[in-house]
């Protein structure tokens, strides 16, 4: 699936979820222009695999995996994507550096 320009995401063979299949994309996107400045001829970043514990699901993870392997992988700068545990909050609280609200239909 592409990405940005020349990125694109090659999913599992064995396939995923679409919520995960969108959270590994939008994993993708937060490091998209800093690739296209690495790779201008592109990259096709291809998923073996997605695996983690059933009891501790959660899609975003899917989007904090892929950044901090793209991360470690091509050097790149942080996105300034996290994750906190907040317990006033009731569990895990995402940020996702300067983009608000990922799949929103609100405005920006």
């Amino acid at each position: 699936m592409q990405i940005h320009r020349n990125i694109w995401l090659g999913p599992p063979a064995a396939g995923l979820h679409w919520k995960d299949a969108a959270w590994l994309a939008f994993g993708v996107s937060l490091n998209a222009r800093a690739l296209s400045e690495l790779a201008p001829d592109g990259v096709l970043i291809r998923t073996s695999s997605l695996d983690y514990p059933l009891s501790d699901y959660r899609s975003e993870v899917a989007a904090l995996a892929m950044d901090g392997w793209l991360h470690e992988r091509f050097g790149l700068q942080s996105s300034g994507a996290a994750v906190t545990y907040d317990a006033s909050r009731g569990g895990f609280a995402f940020s996702w550096g300067g983009t608000a609200d990922p799949f929103s239909d609100g405005p920006p």
